[in-house]
C-alpha cells in the first residue's frame, strides 16, 4: 500500500528537536521524502503496523501533528507533479 506520511513537530524545545530527528528517521526507514515533512512510503501490512506504531511513540499528541493519507491504485494514477526532483517509482526496485 502507498501512504503518505506527513507530520509536524514542535522543536521550540531541545526534546522537540530530537523527536523531529526521531519521526524522520522512522519515515526515512520506510519511505522516501518528497518534501521536508512529507514521506511517500510503499509498504506491506506488517510493515505499516510497525512504521505506524513507531512513529505514535514518537510524538507528542498535545505539540505534534501527524497524517496517514492512504492512497489507492486510483489515486496514484491521479499524481500531478511539477519542478524539480522527479519522483521516484516506488514499485521499481530502488539501486543506490
Amino acid at each position: 500500500m502507498l501512504i503518505l506520511v506527513t507530520y509536524d513537530v514542535a522543536t521550540v524545545e531541545k526534546a522537540g528537536q530530537r523527536r523531529l530527528r526521531r519521526v524522520a528517521q522512522a519515515c526515512e526507514d520506510y519511505g522516501v521524502r518528497v518534501q521536508k515533512s512529507v514521506f511517500e512510503c510503499q509498504v506491506g501490512q506488517m510493515e505499516w503496523v510497525s512504521l505506524r506504531d513507531r512513529l505514535l511513540r514518537e510524538i507528542k499528541e498535545d505539540e505534534d501533528s501527524l497524517r496517514f493519507y492512504f492512497l489507492d491504485e486510483k489515486a496514484v494514477q491521479r499524481i500531478e507533479h511539477h519542478g524539480v526532483d522527479k519522483p521516484l517509482d516506488l514499485s521499481e526496485p530502488l539501486v543506490l
